[in-house]
């Protein structure tokens, strides 16, 4: 532990060498000072309460995050698969299924994961059709404009589970030139399996 440290220099001996260790007064004032709190204080109350004062934006940041993967998708329609723009459609898509749970939205997750999946694994970027691309953006747009409905978590659910299909069957056929890629990469199943 950094407070047990010694208040002096230690000196560890070797053959060919010497290491010495300062003693590290920083740690024990502020172990002291993390010691001495507020009576009644409590950190992690005091972290969820900046997060639920944050949630408020939640929506408008995912908002952002899918106007972003709107622009990229419409770079790519204009200029073509650069490495510029499928980056950007990548790292957007991305940062949607990073995000997604954080910001409230996790069956975003899933569609977004999809849309990865067919930018990562497609061995030649400008064979991917535009209509893959407008399927997967189009549909977390939707998720996201949807979120409120009571029933967007089923309809989440079959968006996506119908995409991962035309993804999986895209990405066999695009990659049945090398079939221990294909093995490699082949996608978990979308409902885990029960258990006997």
């Amino acid at each position: 532990m950094v407070h047990n440290r010694p208040h002096r220099p230690t000196t560890e001996i070797f053959d060919d060498h010497e290491i010495i260790t300062p003693p590290n007064k920083l740690a024990a004032k502020a172990v002291k000072k993390i010691a001495v709190s507020i009576p009644g204080d409590n950190p992690l109350d005091r972290a969820e309460k900046a997060l639920a004062q944050l949630s408020s934006e939640f929506t408008t940041w995912m908002i952002k995050e899918c106007d972003r993967l709107d622009a990229a998708r419409n770079a790519v329609k204009k200029i073509g698969f650069g490495k510029k723009t499928l980056d950007e459609l990548f790292h957007a898509a991305h940062d949607i299924k990073g995000d997604a749970s954080t910001f409230g939205y996790p069956a975003v997750a899933p569609a977004a994961e999809s849309l990865c999946r067919v930018l990562e694994h497609s061995p030649e970027a400008s064979r991917i059709p535009f209509s893959l691309i407008d399927q997967h953006v189009d549909a977390i747009r939707a998720i996201v404009r949807e979120y409120a409905r009571p029933d967007c978590e089923v309809i989440a659910q079959a968006l996506t589970k119908k995409l991962w299909e035309v993804t999986e069957e895209f990405l066999s056929k695009a990659n049945a030139h090398r079939p221990e890629y294909l093995a490699s990469i082949a996608a978990p199943p979308m409902v885990p399996e029960q258990k006997a």
